[in-house]
């Protein structure tokens, strides 16, 4: 298992490449070009459902991978080995592109204020933010009287991470009575989070730590006991659990037999209630204690009801609940009682509008607000209890509004954000009685950043059906559109989420190089309301794949690219769209950028030991049990639709501890690519060996991910193997 073979680029594909690459295939006065390293084939042949496949990268699979996440060290010696190799050729084939990696950092790290600070959030007499001090990787999350005051630290995540290669702060929120602090720290990248209550007054920590947590949790309302999410050993929520905040005996809350559901625990808005959520992609269900029998049994509100989503909070008075009931396919408000909270007492607050997608509302004493997004766009909506509304104007063609709303609930003032793509953030205090506008704050980029550089277009790609598949474009006012100009495309497209045309700093690192930067708002996120995300789910989910083809095309025809000359990007269910465009229209990329893809779709979707397979069968289908499934989700699996043709350039990435997103799947898909490739053009994998599916926790080092992300997309387009 553990052969150190030096491997020429003739050798038959059997044993394992060096932990460093060989270098072979001398050029004349050029370097020598490094030998990738080649996998072993074990084939395994699966039966199921009467269908057979071969999977010859089955072994990177580690049989004990459950125990690595949580402990990376623990994983076999014959991945690990392959991982490293990956990594060495890797950087050896990159060389060339470490000066404009270090250059891109140093840009990034240029554009942050390293001192920056949160706006504080006012509850009660205290208001609560974060702030960096210069040079730290984490940040400070403190206090201060609301009326002025000393600063008082609750928790320095920088001394947390001390001596740990990643370190992440899931949630840091105070108690009702402001006497207790809680954070939870995940320290492997595997989501399994370690919970721990601070007593304020005292600065010492109260009760062992709680662990095995999935991070979230929240204080009962008269802040006497303590309520989390558990993570069982194959990395689900399965359990709700609570404690006195100060130690003792631990009660289970709520278990869910179901595995295909998700759990979570929280307070409503106006701290009557602590409500769990059970959801999975199509169905929902939501219990909750009262603020005065914390230890009572959950009841149900509404019991679930396949494809029937709702949730709930409490408005002082009564319900109210946001739900796609009653074929409200972008979704409406109802209200109902407070002592009769089920289906049969709901009443339309705000009934459903085809198009405009209610994607939250956020509640304080006398109003409810809504955010809205239609066309790609976001809009937020105020309406008070009499049933008159108001909205937040925008006017820009692409832009994004983050509704944050408030901290208490005795007030008249939310807070929101609004940014473009070349506009930073600023965030408002929004008086919702007054409708006065305050600025608190707008992000500010030290290296410095003018707008006015910069053109924002939103366009409309036709997609093979028919629909307007919208497009956010980014690009310096100097760049052409004469097609000459490199473009990088970016796409997601799954699970509802859409994607917002907001400011990046780190991507003026390509566009202030003549880069134009396009967002594909592709079907499969809710971008054009929650049809736009059903018309590409499960049989759909094709759809997804052809409408980002579809933006390459017409973005081609318009003059913002040239076919050979773009780079496509995605990161995690955007990774099975690069591996799927990859596979359909090669002719298209100068490179394409996986980042945690993925990819091998039909085998993570048929072990029902990962941590999110049963909960996305409705999103992607079961293959276990239904052979329409099996054989559509086939068709389109990038693994398995790997061919013999002339790929583009391909970078994968992963981490080793990441749960969504298996190391092995990148590993699994460069395996099978690099040999299938006739195109001469590079395929690599870089695997964070000490993270997960978000990357490395600290800010710079994170930055420096980033920076080798856009590197490989700008070496695609020079072609940079072949001049090193």
């Amino acid at each position: 298992m553990n052969r150190r073979d030096l491997i020429a680029s003739t050798a038959a594909a059997a044993g394992l490449a060096v932990a460093g690459p060989a270098l072979s295939r001398s050029t004349g006065a050029s370097m020598p070009v490094p030998t990738p390293p080649v996998a072993r084939k074990i084939p395994v042949t699966i039966e199921q459902l009467g269908r057979t496949r071969v999977d010859d990268y089955q072994w990177m699979k580690d049989d004990n991978w459950q125990a690595v996440l949580r402990d990376p060290g623990l994983i076999k010696a014959d991945v690990k080995e392959n991982l490293l190799a990956e990594n060495a050729y890797r950087e050896a084939m990159m060389a060339s592109t470490v000066p404009l990696q270090n250059q891109m950092f140093e840009e990034m790290k240029g554009r942050i204020k390293q001192d920056d600070s949160s706006v504080p959030s006012p509850d009660g007499p205290w208001e609560y933010y974060s702030r960096y001090r210069t040079g730290d990787q984490h940040p400070l999350y403190c206090r201060r009287p609301r009326g002025g005051g000393s600063e008082q630290v609750l928790l320095d995540a920088n001394a947390l991470a001390e001596g740990k290669a990643y370190s992440d702060v899931g949630q840091a929120s105070w108690s009702p009575d402001h006497a207790f602090y809680g954070y939870s720290e995940d320290a492997q990248g595997s989501e399994v989070y370690r919970i721990y209550v601070k007593d304020l007054a005292t600065g010492a920590l109260v009760g062992e730590p709680i662990e095995s947590s999935a991070g979230g949790f929240t204080f009962s309302p008269d802040s006497q006991w303590i309520f989390w999410t558990n993570r069982d050993d194959n990395g689900r929520p399965d359990k709700i659990f609570r404690r006195p905040v100060r130690g003792g005996e631990t009660t289970l809350v709520y278990e869910e037999a179901d595995d295909g559901m998700f759990i979570g625990v929280g307070r409503t808005a106006d701290d009557r209630f602590v409500m769990i959520s059970i959801q999975n992609q199509e169905t929902s269900e939501t219990r909750y204690i009262p603020r005065d029998a914390p230890t009572a049994e959950p009841r149900v509100l509404e019991p679930r009801l396949v494809a029937r989503l709702y949730s709930a909070d409490h408005w002082g008075d009564r319900w109210v609940i946001r739900t796609n009931a009653d074929d409200s396919v972008d979704f409406k408000v109802v209200e109902a009682p407070t002592s009769r909270p089920g289906k049969a007492n709901w009443r339309d607050l705000i009934p459903h509008t085809p198009g405009r997608f209610i994607e939250g509302v956020a509640l304080v004493k006398d109003y409810v607000a809504r955010q809205e997004r239609a066309d790609a766009n976001t809009r937020i909506v105020i309406r008070d209890r009499a049933g008159a509304e108001h909205e937040i104007a925008v006017d820009e063609p692409a832009y994004a509004l983050n509704l944050a709303g408030a901290s208490e609930f005795d007030t008249s003032v939310m807070r929101y954000g609004y940014n473009s793509p070349s506009t930073p953030t600023s965030t408002y205090d929004y008086d919702l009685r007054t409708r006065e506008r305050t600025l608190r704050k707008v992000q500010e980029i030290p290296s410095g950043h003018d707008p006015a550089n910069y053109v924002v277009e939103r366009i409309n790609a036709p997609a093979l059906d028919g629909e307007m598949v919208p497009v956010s474009i980014l690009r310096r006012r100097d760049t052409p559109v004469d097609g000459s100009a490199p473009l990088l495309l970016y796409g997601y497209g799954s699970y509802g989420i859409p994607m917002a045309a907001s400011f990046s700093t780190n991507r003026l690192s390509l566009v202030n190089r003549g880069w134009i930067y396009a967002i594909a708002h592709i079907r499969g996120g809710s971008d054009k309301g929650w049809g736009w995300f059903l018309d590409a789910r499960r049989f759909k989910k094709k759809n997804t794949f052809t409408d980002f083809i579809a933006c390459a095309e017409h973005l081609i025809r318009t003059g913002y690219g040239c076919a050979g000359n773009i780079v496509a990007h995605g990161g995690s269910a955007g990774g099975l769209l690069m591996g799927a465009v990859n596979n359909m229209r090669p002719d298209l990329w100068a490179g394409v950028i996986g980042d945690v893809p993925f990819v091998d779709v039909i085998n993570t979707m048929s072990d029902v030991s990962l941590p999110l397979t049963p909960p996305e069968w409705p999103e992607w289908g079961n293959p276990i049990e239904d052979p329409e499934a099996y054989d559509y989700m086939y068709s389109y699996s990038p693994y398995d639709q790997v061919t013999i043709q002339p790929y583009p350039a391909v970078l994968a990435t992963g981490g080793l501890s990441d749960p969504r997103v298996t190391y092995w799947e990148p590993q699994k898909w460069v395996a099978r690519l690099r040999p299938a490739t006739t195109s001469g053009k590079p395929v690599l994998l870089k695997i964070n060996m000490e993270a997960g599916h978000g990357g490395s926790s600290g800010r710079f080092d994170y930055l420096k991910e980033v920076a080798l992300v856009y590197a490989f997309a700008i070496w695609t387009i020079e072609k940079g193997w072949e001049t090193a």
